[in-house]
C-alpha cells in the first residue's frame, strides 16, 4: 500500500534587458487601451496577441522600419483608441507620452534626440548584449505565474486574526513566521510552547475551528533547525497552517476507478498464469520448452493451456485472497479512526501473481500512532492468511490421500527464503527436502507467494507499508537511514533474490516518496508499536534473505550437489 510519487516545479525568471541600444530601438511606455490590433514588427510580435482588451499594458514603440518607409509603431490617441501612425520620422521617437506613462519614462523620452536613432534596423535581429545592470519594468516573472497557478495561499488577514486570537501566553507564544508547505503555500509559526504539547494542540485545534470554521488545517511539527530540545522534554514544536483544500488529498476520480479495475483484471490473469506455471510437470513439452528454453522463438499454441486453467484456479484464488485480505486489514484499521482510503491499485506480476497494491490516504492522518496502526494492519492480515495456507499446504503435502493434487517443484525453490526454507525443512523432513524435486500442495505455493509479497511491501522504504510504519514509529530521519540501507541491499541482490531488481525499480518509480506528515507529527508512539515494527522488519529480512549453497547443504534445504 502506498502513494505514487509526487512532482514539483521550479520557477524561472525571464527579463528583458533595457540597454541603451535596445531602448533606442524599442521605446517602452505604459498605456490603457480598449483594443490593440497586432501590427508590430518581429521584435514586438511575440509580446501582444491579436486582440488585447482594456487592461494596463506596456507600450511598445518600434523603430524597426527600413529607412523612411517603415512604421514607428505609435499606436495611441488622446481618447485611448489605437491607431497606426504612418509618420515614421525620427521626431516620432519624441512624441508625447500618454497620461498613464510614468515620470521616469517621460524623462527618458525627453533626453532622446533625433540623432540618437539609427536610420534603419536590419531585418534580422542583432545580438544585443546588455550594457548595464538596469532592467525594464517589462518582465515575465514566473514566480508570479506560479503564485497564480499554484495552490491558494493562506490569507494574510486570516494570519493576523489567527495570530492575535489563537496564540498567546497560555498556549504558544509566536516569535517568528516562515513559509510552510511544499510550495510555501502555508505559514509556519515558530515560538515558545506554554504547556503540554498534546493539550495545547487540542486547544488550538478547537479554537481554530471556532474562529475560521473548516477553512484551515493546523499541523504540529518539529521546529526546523532547532538548536536545542524543549525544556519540558522532547523536540521543540512549531505549528503550520494550510488551507483545507490544499492540505487534504483530492477524491478518487472516475479515471482512477477505471484504471484500478483494469489493473485488477490484469492481476487476475497473472494469478491464473502462476497457477498454470505451477503445473510445469504436467504441461505439454512444447509449452515447457518455450517458457524454459531461451533459444525458443516460435510460441506454442495457447489452446494447449486451456485444460490446465481449472486446476490453476485454486492457486489463483489463494493469491487473490491474500491481496484482498491485506487491503481489508487496512480498511478495518482506518474506519474507526475516520481515515479515508482510496481504491487499491493492484500491480500484476507473473512471478508472484502480484506485487501487492497501491492504496492512497484520502484524508490527513491525525497522529503517528494511527499511521503505524493502519500501515501494519494490512501486512499482518495478509501474512496471517498466507502463513496459514503455507502451513496447511505443507501438512497436506505429507498426506497420501491428496497425492493427486500435489505438484512437483524444484527443491532449489526453498532456497529463496531462509525463514520459509527452515519451516519447510522442519515439516517435510530431510529426505523429502534433499531431492531434486519436491511434491507439494498448491497451497504451499500460494502461501509462499503471499508471504513474499507481504515481506516486499513491509520493506522500510518510501511509502510502502514498511516505510509508513517506520516513519510513524521512529520518525522521518530513521526512514531515510532504513531506506538507504534497503536500496543498497536490493541493488546488491542480498535480499529478494532475482526479484530484487524489478522490485527496486517498482519502488523507485511508484513508491519512493515518504508519506506526508500527520496533523500531530510530534507525539511519539508507544513502546509496543515500536516493538511490533522492529519485529516485523526482522521477519521481513529473514523471509527475503536467500540461502546460499553452503548453508543450504548444511541445513538440508534443497539438493545443492549430486554425486
Amino acid at each position: 500500500m502506498g502513494t505514487p510519487t509526487s512532482f514539483s516545479f521550479s520557477a524561472v525568471n525571464f527579463r528583458v534587458s533595457s540597454s541603451p541600444i535596445f531602448c533606442e530601438r524599442v521605446g517602452v511606455q505604459v498605456f490603457q487601451s480598449r483594443k490593440l490590433k497586432r501590427n508590430l514588427c518581429y521584435l514586438c510580435r511575440g509580446v501582444f496577441s491579436k486582440e488585447v482588451y482594456r487592461e494596463k499594458f506596456v507600450r511598445i514603440r518600434c523603430f524597426s522600419g527600413n529607412n523612411n518607409n517603415s512604421n514607428d509603431g505609435d499606436y495611441t490617441q488622446n481618447d485611448g483608441d489605437i491607431k497606426e501612425d504612418s509618420n515614421n520620422t525620427a521626431s516620432s521617437a519624441e512624441s508625447a507620452v500618454t497620461k498613464t506613462s510614468r515620470p521616469e519614462e517621460k524623462t527618458v523620452q525627453e533626453k532622446r534626440t533625433s540623432n540618437d536613432l539609427p536610420p534603419s534596423v536590419p531585418s534580422r535581429p542583432p545580438n544585443i548584449a546588455p550594457l548595464g545592470s538596469v532592467y525594464t519594468d517589462f518582465q515575465i516573472d514566473s514566480f508570479k505565474l506560479m503564485e497564480l497557478l499554484g495552490p491558494e495561499k493562506v490569507d494574510p488577514a486570516d494570519v493576523k486574526l489567527i495570530k492575535d486570537k489563537l496564540f498567546g501566553y497560555s498556549t504558544f507564544w509566536v516569535t517568528k513566521e516562515e513559509p510552510f508547505g511544499d510550495l510555501s503555500e502555508g505559514i509556519l509559526f515558530l515560538g515558545n510552547l506554554r504547556g503540554k504539547r498534546e493539550d495545547v494542540f487540542a486547544k488550538l485545534q478547537t479554537q481554530l475551528a471556532e474562529i475560521m470554521g473548516d477553512k484551515y488545517n493546523l499541523f504540529m511539527v518539529e521546529e526546523p533547525d532547532s538548536e536545542a530540545p524543549d525544556p519540558r522534554g522532547g523536540p521543540r514544536v512549531s505549528f503550520g497552517l494550510l488551507r483545507k483544500e490544499v492540505s487534504e488529498p483530492g477524491p478518487t476520480t472516475l479515471w482512477q476507478y477505471v484504471i484500478a479495475i483494469f489493473l485488477f483484471f490484469l492481476t487476475i490473469g497473472s494469478s491464473v498464469e502462476l497457477g498454470i506455471a505451477s503445473q510445469i510437470n504436467r504441461l505439454p513439452p512444447e509449452v515447457v520448452k518455450y517458457f524454459t528454453d531461451p533459444n525458443a522463438v516460435d510460441p506454442p499454441d495457447m489452446e494447449l493451456l486451456y485444460p490446465f486453467v481449472d486446476s490453476a484456479l485454486p492457486l489463483a484464488y489463494g493469491v487473490l485472497g491474500v491481496l484482498l485480505f491485506h487491503e481489508l486489514g487496512h480498511f478495518l484499521a482506518a474506519f474507526p479512526k475516520k481515515v479515508k482510503l482510496s481504491i487499491p491499485f493492484f500491480i500484476p506480476n507473473i512471478t508472484l501473481g502480484s506485487f501487492g497494491a497501491i492504496t492512497q490516504f484520502k484524508s490527513i492522518l491525525p497522529d503517528r500512532s494511527t499511521q503505524v496502526g493502519i500501515s501494519l494492519a494490512g501486512p499482518f492480515a495478509g501474512a496471517a492468511l498466507s502463513f496459514s495456507m503455507f502451513v496447511v499446504g505443507l501438512l497436506l503435502s505429507s498426506n497420501p490421500d491428496v497425492a493427486g493434487d500435489l505438484v512437483q517443484v524444484p527443491s532449489m525453490l526453498f532456497q529463496g527464503s531462509l525463514l520459509l526454507g527452515l519451516i519447510s525443512r522442519a515439516t517435510l523432513g530431510y529426505a523429502a527436502m534433499h531431492a531434486a524435486t519436491i511434491s507439494i500442495h498448491p497451497l504451499v505455493i500460494a502461501g509462499w507467494c503471499g508471504l513474499t509479497t507481504t515481506a516486499f511491501n513491509m520493506l522500510p522504504v518510501g511509502c510502502l507499508d514498511g516505510g509508513r510504519a517506520v516513519q510513524g514509529a521512529f520518525g522521518k530521519g530513521a526512514l531515510v537511514g532504513f531506506g538507504l540501507t534497503t536500496y543498497t541491499l536490493l541493488g546488491l541482490g542480498v535480499i529478494g533474490g532475482p526479484l530484487s531488481l524489478p522490485w527496486g525499480l517498482y519502488v523507485l518509480i511508484c513508491q519512493r516518496t515518504p508519506e506526508k506528515p500527520c496533523l500531530n507529527d510530534v507525539t511519539e508512539v508507544g513502546t509496543w508499536r515500536k516493538t511490533a515494527v522492529g519485529v516485523a522488519i526482522f521477519l521481513v529480512a529473514l523471509t527475503l534473505l536467500p540461502v546460499w549453497d553452503e548453508l543450504a547443504e548444511e541445513l538440508g534445504i534443497g539438493l545443492v550437489s549430486t554425486f
